[in-house]
């Protein structure tokens, strides 16, 4: 992709910021929600083939988690990354970073081929001996691992269209791949038009061929629309100092969310022995995403405006975005609570849960105790990604550590010994308030040695780099 005109000022530096933070969020946050419907339709259509095969596409999503982390943990990397270039006026690196993140997304692609070919049977033993969810699991995450091609072209191309400010396009990418999803799961799940019947390989297959869609509607994107970026693959050889530096920013997200894929595949272990408390946790995370995929969306508009600004060094705007994101974000999880507390048992009945009576006696109290975690969880998330906006996602992982390995999974196992679940889920706001104080630790920590050091004394482009490094 070439461009040989001169990049003009990008908005993220001169627009109000409330202003840029929703016309850069908002078409991420719709998009979201999408997916999110996406997930949670995947699933019912799922329950209709019966409670197994519900619990098996539950299972797997520890496994989804982390292919969902390495992409997303590489993407904000590339998106902090590339966003700091552009501020500080460094096209030449904003071009290499946007080139070797599409090799590290091809890179993800061939781990995760290894994975479906060879780790998906053990996987599924180590969670049940149940045979029908064994096989269930078999052909739905099989499908899905080697086939992650789709998912990780999505994943960048949608990360270089949001380094620039260009989120409208990825509501584009990202929604009609989870629109091609919901329309193709009935068809291939229970076989309508003459397709045949392939049950939760249908599931697999449909997920797949969304994410091949958009994946490919980026690529055309990037090229007509991201005029800030050229990316020249002739002569390419990985570039280890520019890689070094994604990583530097990404290894932290991707620890911290891989870490979320070990507290479930955890809390699967835990829970097994209590009947329908899997299916139930399953059902929560497809819930949830409903709440705090809105927040990622705002996230993912937020991070390349601090980014941006902190490589401009422009410290009122960076403190103006971080403000801003946080009341929004507290906002939409406190409307999740009220609904979560209000209609539990109407949203658990969209799983068919009326065939399973224990499904409802235990899934009922588990999301109203889970959901109080919510009161917190909003400013902890966001925080979360402003250490990675200001390359300080260490910050972040030590959190998510301590959230999820040292308090959650702990606490939900001695409260296990009980023999009551209900104690179970107590864990989660235990863990919330964990994750406040010490999110809140920090955040005073890089604002007192980064944010409130910026511009001091530091005038033109390089104020950003001048400041981080004086820290």
């Amino acid at each position: 992709m070439n461009n040989s005109q001169t990049p003009r000022e990008n908005k993220m530096g001169v627009m109000p910021v409330n202003k840029l933070l929703i016309s850069m969020s908002l078409p991420m946050m719709i998009s979201m929600l999408v997916q999110a419907l996406y997930n949670i339709v995947d699933s019912i259509f799922v329950s209709r083939i019966d409670e197994n095969a519900l619990t098996a596409v539950s299972l797997a999503f520890p496994i989804q988690s982390l292919m969902i982390a390495l992409g997303a943990g590489t993407g904000v990397g590339v998106n902090a990354l590339l966003s700091k270039s552009l501020g500080e006026k460094d096209f030449e690196k904003a071009n290499k970073t946007a080139v070797n993140g599409v090799f590290l997304a091809g890179m993800s692609f061939i781990a995760f081929l290894l994975i479906g070919l060879f780790a998906v049977k053990p996987f599924y033993m180590s969670q049940t001996d149940e045979a029908q969810i064994l096989e269930y699991g078999k052909q739905y995450l099989t499908i899905v691992c080697c086939c992650s091609f789709g998912l990780y072209t999505q994943f960048i191309f949608e990360r270089l269209l949001q380094s620039t400010g260009k989120t409208v396009y990825t509501m584009i990418t990202q929604g009609l791949g989870a629109i091609i999803n919901i329309i193709l799961d009935p068809i291939f799940i229970f076989g309508y038009f003459g397709v045949p019947r392939m049950g939760v390989a249908g599931a697999a297959i449909a997920t797949v061929i969304g994410q091949v869609i958009a994946g490919i509607v980026g690529i055309i994107v990037n090229q007509k629309k991201n005029t800030e970026i050229r990316l020249e693959f002739k002569g390419f050889r990985p570039d280890k100092k520019i890689i070094g530096q994604i990583y530097q920013v990404g290894i932290p997200s991707i620890i911290m969310q891989a870490i979320g894929s070990l507290m479930t595949y955890g809390m699967n272990l835990i829970l097994e022995a209590f009947g329908a408390a899997q299916t139930v946790f399953g059902i929560y995370f497809k819930l949830q995403s409903f709440i705090f995929m809105p927040i990622f969306g705002l996230n993912n508009g937020m991070v390349p405006i601090i980014a941006y600004n902190f490589g401009a060094g422009s410290r009122e705007r960076v403190t103006a975005t971080i403000k801003s994101s946080i009341r929004y974000a507290v906002c939409i999880m406190l409307a999740g609570l009220v609904v979560m507390q209000l209609l539990p048992g109407q949203l658990i009945g969209l799983f068919d849960a009326e065939a399973s009576s224990g499904l409802l006696e235990i899934g009922i109290p588990a999301l109203r105790i889970i959901s109080l975690s919510f009161c917190f969880a909003g400013y902890c998330i966001v925080v979360g990604s402003v250490f990675q906006a200001l390359g300080n996602g260490v910050y972040s992982m030590i959190t998510s550590i301590a959230r999820q390995l040292c308090v959650l999974l702990p606490v939900a196992w001695l409260f296990s010994l009980t023999g009551n679940v209900n104690r179970i889920w107590w864990a989660f706001p235990i863990a919330e308030l964990a994750s406040l104080a010490l999110s809140t630790f920090f955040l005073v920590r890089i604002h007192r040695n980064i944010i409130s050091r910026m511009g001091e004394d530091v005038p033109g482009k390089k104020a950003g780099k001048r400041v981080a490094e004086r820290a």
